[in-house]
């Protein structure tokens, strides 16, 4: 059987189990889980209004007051000017946090480009209240039902100076003028990790209950790539499970709290997340929110803890963390090991075979360290996978001489029982039976790649290690198509395409490698069938000018490393023999080109 023809049919059959799992399995549990918390939210007692000393009140929902900033949006220098700001400068930050509020809204990354030209300009990761896009992490404290403490909020005014950087935190001081301090400090460590340490000091002469509460707010739906493959919103490990959810449902259905110890919570974009983590020996209850304020959406990640007591003349601490920066997954799981954040990594979306797709990442990373090129890596990955499953292809390779070897007496089969298909198929049985023929043989060494096909694509497109990665040549962004097309002769022409007629040199080399390797491979015996798979280079030629330019690379790499195998694997089997019609000794006969005995030298019928 072709291995184009096996590719095809093993894409469809990968492409239905993925289907079929979605439908049967992770739908249902999905439905499941989302059952079981509503009913949780039902029979759960009323938070607002309760009697009970430790009931936060109803403010511990999204924050009313300037929910989503003022009614008519600005630049976003303009919305920085609206709070005098103390700077963040580090290696890999840079921004300001605002006094109005206490709140970290501005973080821009160092290290990352909005494209491949290096004097574009950076990452924007945080924006303030009153911006086009705000999105910020605040924290704060929330009263019991009844309290009348004065609590800072987000139009407080606080008290600082300083400049923070990885050696300097900064701290933040507010009076509410009724005998309660409120101090917080921030520090920031070499990467992205930011250490808000709240303080309480209770110089009244009673006892205080507050409950702590960190928060991080989007406003307005960003734009999302929009595919099943990759997760972007609302994300978190709540009880030591993976959370999701996505904008748009979150905005046609509510979400019931969840109460959990550990974990954290935060939003994720395809290379960027801003999460929030609580004390891990903490219980919290963390919430997935949406709030609809005019004709602007935002959307919510927090979590509240259990009240802390604070008696006359004593002080509290509590410690929130801000993860605001680049999904490395190397730092993600540092911060995993070395503050003991659960599955913090999980932010990074390696999808459901995350058992293959995560190795094969470590793999492309570690040869990454070697070759210095992530292109290159790829071709190395790709060699390697090639060389373990030569053995299947070598015995897929004989199978197909088998099946060719067979070819006429299976069509005089179906010409001569073309009315009877059961006595048809049992005499094909017979036949591949006496021959030792498995028609699925060829297809072994394609079903079992299949999967690294869908996992490199995978690491391509979720992890921001291959974003802006070069190759050589033009290919500058291993993670973005080929932006060369055909139709402006690759340049020559100033003009720009539309995207769906892009072809690029290496799509264009892939169908050519595709082309030549189905050359090799014996064709169907059905004409129709033919024209067909005549025609597969061309159409797989533009479906792939659309991927990422590193999956043509691999793509066309393993096509050439494919004919090699071919070639190799030809030169090493003997010439076939004829097969004899049904109940017929088989008969021996020398293929064209080939010099020497008819059977090899071996006895007739026998490889």
């Amino acid at each position: 059987m072709p291995d184009n023809r096996n590719l095809i049919l093993a894409v469809i059959a990968s492409v239905l189990i993925l289907l079929g799992f979605n439908y049967f399995i992770d739908a249902p549990r999905q439905r499941a889980r989302q059952e079981a918390a509503a009913t949780a939210a039902a029979t759960a007692p009323a938070t607002p209004g309760s009697s009970s000393a430790n009931a936060p009140a109803a403010a511990a929902d999204p924050v009313a007051l300037n929910a989503v900033g003022p009614d008519v949006p600005m630049e976003r220098p303009a919305a920085l000017a609206l709070s005098p700001r103390l700077d963040i400068e580090s290696a890999r930050l840079h921004g300001s946090i605002a006094l109005k509020g206490g709140r970290v809204d501005d973080v821009t990354l160092r290290d990352y480009r909005e494209t491949t030209d290096p004097a574009s300009p950076e990452i924007k990761l945080l924006s303030p209240l009153g911006s086009m896009t705000p999105y910020f992490a605040e924290f704060g404290w929330v009263a019991p039902a009844g309290s009348t403490v004065k609590l800072p909020d987000a139009d407080t005014l606080w008290s600082g100076s300083g400049k923070l950087t990885e050696k300097t935190p900064v701290t933040l001081t507010w009076d509410n003028g009724q005998g309660v301090v409120f101090t917080r400090v921030i520090a920031l460590d070499e990467n992205y990790m930011f250490t808000i340490e709240d303080k309480i000091a209770n110089n009244t002469g009673a006892p205080l209950a507050l409950f702590p509460r960190a928060l991080v707010a989007r406003v307005e739906m960003p734009a999302t790539e929009g595919l099943f493959i990759l997760h972007e919103g609302p994300i978190g490990i709540l009880n030591g499970k993976l959370e999701e959810h996505d904008y748009k449902s979150m905005k046609e259905e509510a979400v019931p709290p969840a109460t959990t110890k550990g974990g954290w919570i935060g939003i994720t974009d395809k290379y960027w997340l801003s999460a929030i983590v609580p004390d891990q020996s903490a219980e919290v209850t963390a919430k997935f929110a949406h709030a609809r304020y005019g004709d602007r959406d935002r959307f919510e990640v927090n979590y509240t803890g259990g009240a802390l007591d604070v008696a006359a003349g004593a002080s509290c601490t509590v410690t929130h963390r801000l993860f605001a920066g680049a999904k490395i997954v190397d730092l993600l799981q540092s911060y995993r090991d070395k503050l003991g954040i659960e599955r913090f990594e999980y932010a990074v979306d390696f999808g459901w075979f995350f058992f293959l797709t995560k190795p094969i990442f470590v793999i492309l990373d570690q040869l990454y360290r070697l070759v210095g090129n992530f292109g290159v890596a790829i071709l190395i990955l790709t060699l390697v996978i090639k060389g373990l499953f030569y053995p299947l292809a070598s015995k897929s390779y004989r199978a197909m001489n088998k099946m060719k070897d067979a070819q006429p007496e299976m069509q005089r089969i179906r010409e001569q029982f073309a009315d009877d298909k059961a006595r048809q198929q049992q005499e094909l049985m017979a036949l591949y039976k006496r021959e030792k023929i498995n028609p699925l043989a060829g297809c072994l060494p394609i079903v079992i790649q299949i999967p690294v096909f869908f996992s490199l694509y995978k690491v391509l497109y979720v992890t921001i290690e291959m974003r802006h990665a070069p190759f050589f040549g033009w290919i500058q962004d291993l993670s973005a198509p080929d932006p060369t097309h055909i139709l402006n002769l690759f340049g020559l022409i100033p003009w720009d395409p539309p995207g769906f007629l892009a072809l690029g040199v290496w799509p264009i080399l892939m169908g050519i490698s595709m082309f030549l390797q189905q050359r090799m491979n014996p064709a169907p015996p059905d004409p129709i069938q033919q024209r067909i798979f005549m025609f597969m280079p061309i159409i797989f030629t533009f479906f792939l000018a659309s991927f990422p330019a590193g999956l043509v690379i691999y793509w066309t790499w393993n096509n050439l490393l494919s004919i090699a195998q071919q070639w190799v694997i030809r030169r090493q089997t003997p010439a076939p023999v004829a097969v004899a019609a049904t109940g017929a000794a088989p008969a021996a006969k020398t293929l064209p080109g080939r010099s020497g005995s008819p059977t090899g030298g071996r006895p007739p019928g026998k490889r």
